[in-house]
């Protein structure tokens, strides 16, 4: 199990000693007539700036997408064929949304059994893709093939090192998703987010291709680094989106016994909410980054050396700053009560930390599970086109390869974020009221659990 670092968690609460506290909401206590959707509250200064940045973004993206293809298909070669680059493009963009529906109905409704088949699957199909790399011959195709295969590595030594966490895994992923009871008509929202995506990601690709019809351009690097950026913070602002609308109806589910509507759900996190979102999509994505090395680093150092462990140190404090400052966790009240990103980020986490749930949120494999399914539903898209392109030109494998991953990631991470906000939406009104008949005797005994655990690490 993961060792706590010194200086960034000593302030949390140790299982063992944890008196459980109902803690209501510091701005907004429940009214007896809660539902998902009420009145839309005042946005922040900060959500309306990150919904206007990301409307401009927009904006600066379509303008960037028209300059790249008018000046490719002006500056085109007579080697650059349009339906070598497009077509299998597409054929990976419509197997990402297949495949994404299909990873998310198999983890709702068979939870246990989807996490086992993830930590297998995935590892296997990103060394597939390390495969079809490799047959590019040339040096470049060599070098994002040993990546993908370091990748495929560090999945199964991860999936090993876990074992011991993934009977709480399969409970409480089971028990969020039973227990929110989020009706079946949020696949048809999802389905229609997962449009969304796709028609982004075909207008993306004009882009890409106009930065791969003109290779002659010095500015060509930097107009795929725009356009990854651009990527990346648009997918996470639907998956976002997605994320708010379902941790309401959980969270209505666990703390009323009553979900409410799909569609008002979905209608405030695309309003109201919207600013939130976007700097949510901006912000939490970095910081579970950075917590995350923080975490990587605190196991390799082991406390042996010296200087990696200050630096460790030094590294988890930062990430725990950075944490009770922007988290998803905090996308639960966002949707909730209406509070601003920071504002309810900081609440939920001051919540987490006196129920003594530091350690437990730590061993939590939501996000390496819905990770996971990103990896595999990447390589399937990845394994859709290379193979296509690979046969009929051989200038675009590499390039094609590598996108069609990156978009079949994002557009099943668009999906995964069903039970990821179910967990998640369990975690804080856990946080709220551990006394909570709806959520079981799970977290209690894993709490327990890791307490004894401390103990004995502590006694040796």
């Amino acid at each position: 199990m993961e060792r706590m670092s010194n200086g960034a968690r000593s302030n949390q609460v140790t299982p063992t000693n944890v008196v459980f506290q109902v803690s209501t909401p510091t701005t907004s206590p429940i009214p007896p007539n809660f539902v998902p959707t009420r009145p839309a509250p005042a946005p922040s200064f900060t959500s309306n700036a990150a919904k206007y940045l990301f409307i401009i973004h927009l904006l600066l993206f379509t303008i960037l997408v028209i300059f790249l293809s008018v000046h490719g298909s002006l500056h085109q070669k007579h080697t650059f064929h349009p339906a070598d680059w497009y077509l299998p493009l597409l054929a990976s963009v419509a197997t990402s949304y297949l495949s994404s529906l299909f990873f998310v109905s198999f983890s709702i409704r068979r939870p246990s059994l989807s996490l086992k088949t993830c930590i297998r699957l995935s590892p296997l199909l990103t060394s597939g893709v390390a495969v079809l790399l490799l047959c590019g011959g040339t040096g470049s195709s060599l070098g994002f093939s040993v990546l993908f295969l370091a990748m495929a590595m560090a999945q199964a030594l991860y999936a090993c090192w876990i074992t011991p966490r993934l009977p709480h895994a399969y409970e409480i992923l089971s028990i969020a998703v039973a227990n929110t009871r989020v009706p079946v008509a949020a696949l048809s929202y999802i389905s229609l987010s997962l449009l969304v995506g796709s028609i982004y990601v075909i207008l993306w690709m004009l882009g890409a291709g106009g930065v791969v019809e003109d290779k002659r351009s010095q500015f060509g690097p930097l107009y795929m680094i725009a356009l990854l950026l651009s990527l990346s913070w648009t997918m996470h602002v639907i998956k976002y989106t997605v994320h708010i609308a379902i941790a309401s109806l959980a969270h209505a589910q666990l703390i009323l016994g009553d979900t409410g509507s799909v569609g008002p759900a979905f209608r405030q996190a695309m309003t109201w909410a919207f600013g939130d979102v976007c700097l949510g999509a901006a912000v939490a994505p970095v910081v579970a980054a950075t917590r995350g090395a923080a975490r990587a680093m605190d196991v390799l150092a082991g406390g042996s050396d010296e200087f990696l462990f200050s630096c460790t140190s030094c590294l988890s404090g930062v990430a725990d700053q950075m944490v009770g400052r922007g988290n998803r966790w905090g996308l639960v009240h966002v949707a909730a009560y209406g509070k601003a990103f920071g504002t309810a980020s900081r609440d939920v986490w001051e919540m987490f930390s006196k129920q003594g749930m530091g350690r437990l949120l730590d061993n939590d494999l939501t996000g390496s599970f819905c990770f996971m399914w990103g990896t595999a539903g990447g390589s399937v898209a990845a394994l859709t086109a290379g193979p296509w392109v690979l046969l009929v030109n051989h200038q675009y494998f590499i390039a094609t390869t590598i996108y069609a991953f990156l978009i079949g990631y994002f557009m099943t991470r668009v999906a995964m974020a069903w039970p990821q906000s179910c967990v998640a939406a369990f975690h804080v009104v856990f946080a709220e009221d551990p006394l909570n008949q709806q959520l079981g005797s799970c977290i209690h005994e894993r709490l327990r659990e890791l307490g004894r655990e401390d103990q004995t690490h502590t006694n040796l």
